[in-house]
């Protein structure tokens, strides 16, 4: 009877040594890992905000620039008419005539 209670004592231990050993492996390699992902976090940035980031500031200098320069286009337009139709007031003054004077419609 002592020899049997002594085998399953030795079994017991044996079996949380070996309990303990491989929880502790799996908790080093969790924390390792873990470790390694917060390091490479902090060094780079994910590759999606790079790209997405990138996406933004391209779509955003289009928009800007094809608002500057309709904007410029629709200055441009207007100036002339105004031009235009200055240098046909000035015509009207000094012949007294009202000439035909074209204006935009917006």
């Amino acid at each position: 009877m002592g020899f049997m209670l002594r085998v399953r004592l030795a079994s017991f231990f044996a079996g949380a040594a070996a309990a303990a050993a491989s929880g502790g492996y799996f908790l080093y390699k969790d924390y390792k890992l873990a470790s390694d992902s917060m390091a490479l976090k902090v060094r780079t940035p994910p590759l999606f905000l790079i790209v997405s980031s990138q996406i933004l500031d391209y779509c955003a200098r289009i928009a800007i620039g094809a608002s500057v320069k309709g904007v410029q286009d629709s200055i441009d337009t207007r100036y002339k008419a105004l031009e235009k139709r200055l240098a046909a007031l000035e015509g009207q003054q000094s012949t007294g005539a009202a000439p035909d004077v074209d204006t935009p419609s917006d």
